[in-house]
């Protein structure tokens, strides 16, 4: 049976389309960020425009979809989904498909980031989550990095081009930013590089300590697109003293998880 899974996020929602176990298409459609727009319609068309674009690069029709399951913070608003599941089932299960070796699952998205163990099925086991401002999600990230006016580019390399660790100790964004800021302006001691390792560090030390509260079990996968930043990969593998696993495509596993819940795998 053809399936499909839709992860909507705070920033964009993915869509991918299965066959079984094969992956026919997967899309990213990024939020419409234009402000005349009417909020519910503007995420309802980019949902659809999700949808459309993996429709289009499978080469099949809506109607070809034998069920579609929605995921994400935003999965109640897919109104033609047939069922919708949380992304701390839909993260598990794709990730023991991308990593079958995947025992703990640590999803740090835009907004939030949340830890699973599972079983060899992808079934949850215990997890916790973290909703406390954004200090440990990828807008933590983004609003540093503008705090040092750098791209997501130069901010992984300036991460690699320090060895010291600086403690940042603002548990919010706000005020994480104006520390930052106070260390940009101390710049005969601190180099950005040292501040953007600090900033990584920090978001990680958070993300090891809420795994380590549901017990590492190995092996452990992230995901997420903060699981695209190898300056966050390397602090997290040395806080948690571990090597972790990044799927090819970490972004669209929690969508690849809802299509497999879709056939009937994972629920």
């Amino acid at each position: 049976m053809i399936t499909a899974g839709i992860d909507v996020g705070a920033t964009s929602t993915k869509a991918v389309i299965m066959d079984g176990n094969k992956i026919l298409a997967k899309y990213r459609q990024m939020a419409d960020c234009e402000e005349d727009l009417d909020e519910e319609q503007d995420e309802e068309q980019v949902i659809m425009r999700a949808l459309t674009g993996a429709l289009v690069m499978a080469g099949i029709s809506k109607d070809s979809i034998g069920r579609i399951v929605a995921t994400g913070a935003g999965g109640k608003k897919v109104g033609f989904a047939d069922d919708v599941v949380t992304d701390i089932s839909s993260g598990a299960r794709g990730a023991v498909f991308e990593a079958p070796a995947s025992r703990t699952v640590l999803d740090v998205g835009a907004e939030q980031a949340g830890v699973v163990k599972c079983d060899a099925d992808g079934n949850l086991l215990d997890f916790a989550s973290n909703e406390r401002c954004a200090a440990g999600s990828g807008v933590f990230i983004e609003s540093m990095a503008r705090a040092l006016q750098a791209d997501f580019d130069k901010f992984i390399k300036l991460h690699f081009e320090s060895d010291k660790d600086i403690i940042l100790n603002a548990q919010c964004t706000v005020f994480a930013e104006s520390e930052v800021v106070s260390l940009i302006n101390s710049a005969a001691t601190t180099t950005t590089a040292d501040i953007s390792r600090a900033i990584n560090n920090s978001i990680a030390e958070r993300c090891s300590s809420m795994t380590r509260r549901v017990g590492i079990e190995q092996d452990v996968t992230v995901i997420g697109g903060v699981a695209l930043n190898k300056g966050f990969i390397d602090s997290l593998e040395r806080f948690l003293k571990s090597k972790v696993t990044v799927p090819e495509d970490p972004i669209f596993t929690s969508a690849v998880g809802a299509a497999l819940i879709a056939q009937g795998k994972g629920e």
